[in-house]
């Protein structure tokens, strides 16, 4: 008896009017990187294990899909080993590939094998899926499209600037209104662990304050307990969990906290050239805001780190993030390497146009007219017609089998389709419009321009 058919938990098979509608977005995602000067690439799904491995924290480890060696991927394996071999030993012996976790790292290794090739500064983007061995909920996928815009060569802030207004430019275009961009710098993350004396739980630190919209503020103090940072240092983050005021008077705030700690007042200088820039040259619909909360978990990001908040109307997570990276090539050998990038959540992006209705009814414009089946007799000319149509841009298909006319008619209206040629008198064409129920004669010419 044949298996009921599945999928993996946490991937979805795409219907032709959601793949259309996926399609609208990255169309205007390109467009908009196109426009900025980025330029598209693309590398494998999966990677070498030690390529991934390492680069994103212990959470992020642990979320690398591994690959089994193919044929007998236990043959290096001991008998003797299997029995008392840690999981992690076991892993590196019997799996050499990875799925890729997202497209930076990728990325990174691209830049350091092709070097020779590239004319840095280097801007690129690249749309493509990852994977991660999450737990699957609404807007959180096992399987999802990221796509990024990175720029590698430049320490020049205006790159940040720019991203900014990347950001704004595709969410405009969507018609994403109140969309929050949140901007942080791990600087003045490292400069706040070092005034309360938590440098060394530097990481520790970062990745219980990234949960607070997740766990909440004793959520958040309750796992930092757990990893050691003092309550005396609790009491100095207090000031963190209800920051308010304007950019200005939160870097104010800021400055103050960090006076005696030179990378915190270095992260702050570089917020206030971003913030003060980004502000000057104006947004068209997004509104930029300082989150000194904001932590983002990955270890690779040194300054500028941002992180995407859907509208408020919409439960939903962020929908997009990045920021700066001062040596991640440096990983791969090439030193001196800096570069900064953004992530647009496609599979969250689509899920916010959704609710709010914001997807033009065009965008699953599919066949506009139905040439109906009427046997051997007209199917040549049918055809001839057809083809014309198609190379005036105009969507034309004719249903394949004789069948019966009403069978056919049906075919057409649950498909969307909104035209039918019923019939063909001579020269003419008896053209219905399905929804209206009304019916036309006409020639060739006026067909073409009543369809185009």
């Amino acid at each position: 008896m044949a298996s009921k058919p599945s999928i993996p938990k946490g991937t979805r098979d795409f219907s032709p009017a959601e793949v259309s509608k996926r399609n609208y977005i990255i169309s205007i995602m390109r467009h908009h990187f196109e426009m900025y000067g980025y330029q598209p690439i693309e590398t494998p799904s999966f990677e070498n294990s030690d390529t991934l491995m390492g680069k994103y924290g212990e959470e992020g480890d642990r979320l690398i899909f591994k690959i089994l060696n193919s044929g007998d991927y236990l043959d290096k394996v001991a008998t003797d080993e299997l029995q008392t071999i840690n999981y992690k030993k076991l892993t590196s012996k019997i799996s050499e590939k990875a799925l890729r976790y997202d497209l930076t790292v990728p990325f990174a290794r691209y830049v350091v094998q092709h070097q020779s090739e590239i004319e840095f500064p280097f801007k690129r983007y690249q749309i493509q899926p990852v994977w991660r061995a999450d737990r699957p909920q609404k807007g959180r996928f096992r399987e999802f499209y990221q796509c990024d815009a990175d720029v590698v060569g430049s320490k020049s802030l205006w790159q940040e600037v720019e991203l900014v207004q990347l950001y704004d430019s595709v969410f405009a275009d969507l018609g994403l209104e109140d969309v929050t961009i949140k901007i942080n710098n791990r600087k003045v993350l490292s400069g706040i662990a070092e005034v309360i004396g938590a440098s060394d739980k530097l990481i520790d630190f970062t990745v219980a304050l990234d949960k607070l919209d997740k766990i909440g503020e004793e959520g958040v103090k309750k796992e930092m307990l757990e990893k050691g940072i003092s309550e005396a240092a609790l009491q100095k983050v207090q000031p963190l969990f209800h920051f308010t005021g304007t950019i200005s008077e939160k870097l104010e705030k800021l400055s103050g906290m960090l006076s005696t700690s030179e990378e915190g007042k270095k992260g702050i200088e570089e917020l206030r050239f971003i913030c003060d820039n980004v502000t000057k040259l104006g947004l068209q619909q997004a509104i930029l805001d300082l989150d000194v909360t904001l932590a983002r978990g990955l270890n690779y990001y040194t300054g500028a780190i941002f992180e995407v908040a859907a509208p408020k109307t919409v439960a939903m997570g962020s929908i997009g993030g990045g920021g700066r990276y001062d040596d991640l090539t440096g990983i791969f050998g090439l030193k001196d390497m800096s570069g900064v990038g953004i992530s647009f959540g496609l599979d969250r992006i689509y899920l916010v146009l959704e609710e709010l209705h914001l997807f033009p009814q065009t965008v699953t414009t599919g066949t506009k007219v139905l040439f109906l089946n009427f046997g051997e007799s007209q199917t040549f000319e049918a055809m001839k017609a057809i083809t014309t149509l198609r190379s005036h841009n105009i969507k034309s298909e004719m249903y394949p089998d004789a069948a019966k006319i009403d069978k056919q008619f049906k075919h057409a209206e649950r498909r969307g389709i909104p035209f039918v040629v019923k019939e063909m008198v001579g020269a003419d064409f008896i053209l219905k419009d399905i929804q209206s129920g009304e019916q036309f004669q006409m020639d060739f010419a006026t067909l073409m321009a009543k369809l185009g």
